[in-house]
């Protein structure tokens, strides 16, 4: 079998490949940036099943989280497939299934409000924060959020081959009218950005950082996936429907979803004491 290097043809090959196969935008992005990644560590050093072990030995030397080293090593598999090097693949890191998350990674509702606060004077980051823990949107998928479609009190998401479609409170549908109508937005994405191009989502990660010392709250903890998780806790606590969950949240897991519903440690261990069986 002929042993190859990484090189940018092959990447740029890959892009292609995975768009498609209809690959998400951030998927592609997250891909792309693990390979490159590892093109760099491979050097010229040819494809191997050698190679693609001592890579993941890199990764684990570094300290990097379990989580992030399995995201990574999933999307080497990925490459070596299209290569046509299935015999390459390396397998990830199995873990025991945590019951509970690290309070310090937990953004509470409390928390969130706080960061409401501190946007109050900067009218879009205060709305795009409401915007995703209201509705338990991903970032990118603020660009979806038009002012036809806010009109019509839902926005439908194309994402990973599947539609879906996001109802609008109407609370929140007012606000995002009336700041539309304060920008002079008629049509199109309503959160944009001084240039006119929809939010991406380090702008959007950039901004809610600014706001942590003002809000007095743990950087680690602001982030807008966090904001999707507190909205995944919120319905969860209210409606005892993880299925249904799951559907609005657009996960083909719902195994992804009971990771979103982990309660702190802190919390795992008042139920523990309340089980009353320590005499």
């Amino acid at each position: 079998m002929k042993r190859v290097s990484v090189t940018r043809r092959h990447l740029a090959a890959f892009r292609a490949y995975l768009w498609k196969e209809e690959k998400s935008r951030a998927t592609v992005e997250k891909y792309l940036r693990d390979m490159a990644c590892f093109a760099q560590f491979a050097a010229d050093r040819p494809v191997s099943r050698e190679i693609a072990i001592a890579w993941k030995q890199y990764l684990e030397g570094r300290g990097y989280a379990v989580r992030t080293i399995n995201s990574m090593l999933v999307s080497l598999n990925r490459f070596l497939e299209f290569l046509g090097r299935s015999d390459c693949r390396v397998k990830t890191i199995r873990v025991q299934r945590q019951t509970y998350s690290a309070a310090e990674q937990e953004l509470s509702r409390e928390e969130y409000l706080r960061l409401l606060t501190a946007a109050q004077n900067r009218p879009q980051l205060h709305l795009v924060i409401e915007t995703i823990c209201a509705t338990g949107i991903r970032v990118s998928e603020l660009r979806h959020f038009t002012a036809e479609a806010v009109r019509q009190s839902e926005v439908t998401i194309h994402c990973k081959g599947k539609i879906r479609t996001i109802l609008i409170p109407g609370a929140l549908r007012k606000k995002l009218l009336r700041f539309a109508a304060s920008r002079g937005i008629a049509a199109g994405p309503i959160f944009l950005t001084r240039g006119g191009k929809p939010l991406d989502r380090s702008t959007v990660w950039r901004q809610m950082k600014s706001l942590c010392g003002l809000a007095g709250v743990n950087p680690a903890k602001v982030f807008p996936h966090n904001l999707r998780k507190l909205f995944a806790r919120t319905f969860y606590a209210m409606e005892k429907d993880i299925a249904k969950l799951a559907d609005i949240l657009g996960h083909s897991s719902i195994e992804t979803t009971r990771i979103y519903l982990m309660t702190t440690g802190r919390e795992h261990l008042r139920k523990l004491e309340r089980l009353g069986l320590v005499t």
